[in-house]
């Protein structure tokens, strides 16, 4: 059986690609530690939006240490066997930037079209939700709408991670979304990852994470993700 992790937020910009591509980076490079280097990848990145983000980045990329597939218009029973792939262990998957919620108002979050399928599709295969968020109040509202609408009433096991926090702004809006997460009860993940300019660009110099230089800030900028990765795989989403 394979693994899926979806990678979800209502709000667009909050680094769901970024995440996507990384952890399955990671992922990939620590499950094939040890093993044959030249085995095939055990690890698979799905996107399942419009936009293919992942899709774009992976392009970029001379070797990609992950399967990337980009599943637009694809058959929906498709979408509905990610927990059922051959030789891969663990499934990342990109969501749209944004989504509205329950548009038809018949009370399941979304609405009809292909985007809106394929998420409730893959909705019911996921085992794990990462849910990434800005420490930023414009934020707070999206991300509880996500995890309320979609995640809670499928009892699919979640986790929140603050994303592209800038140790320069200080910390007065971190601990506030801290704060606020931690009141509405959502586990939060203990990896805060930080903002560098080096994962704005990785997608357009073509490399992942486990790719970055390994001096001055790359290195720090790649152990936010190795760091969650090591989290996730260690205790998973509780």
């Amino acid at each position: 059986m394979s693994k899926v992790i979806l990678v979800l937020n209502q709000k667009g910009g909050v680094g769901k690609s970024t995440a996507t591509v990384n952890l399955a980076a990671v992922r990939a490079q620590q499950l094939i530690e040890g093993h044959d280097p030249d085995a095939l990848s055990p690890v698979a990145a799905v996107s399942i939006d419009p936009q293919g983000s992942a899709k774009w980045w992976a392009n970029q990329v001379e070797s990609l240490p992950f399967h990337l597939i980009q599943a637009h218009d694809d058959p929906l029973e498709w979408l509905a066997q990610l927990n059922n792939l051959p030789g891969i262990a663990e499934v990342y998957v990109d969501t749209a930037g944004w989504f509205d919620l329950d548009p038809d108002g018949v009370g399941d979050g979304l609405g009809d079209g292909y985007s809106a399928e394929a998420l409730r599709t893959v909705l019911g295969v996921t085992d794990e939700a990462l849910v990434p968020m800005l420490n930023e109040p414009l934020c707070f509202d999206p991300t509880a709408r996500t995890i309320r609408k979609l995640l809670e009433p499928r009892n699919i096991p979640y986790r929140v991670f603050i994303n592209n926090w800038d140790p320069r702004e200080g910390d007065y809006w971190l601990e506030q979304t801290k704060n606020f997460v931690r009141g509405q009860g959502w586990p939060l993940a203990q990896t805060v990852v930080r903002r560098y300019k080096v994962h704005t660009n990785a997608s357009n110099e073509g490399v992942v994470v486990t790719q970055y230089k390994k001096s001055g800030s790359a290195i720090n900028a790649a152990a936010d993700f190795y760091n969650l990765a090591d989290e996730l795989s260690a205790v998973g989403v509780q």
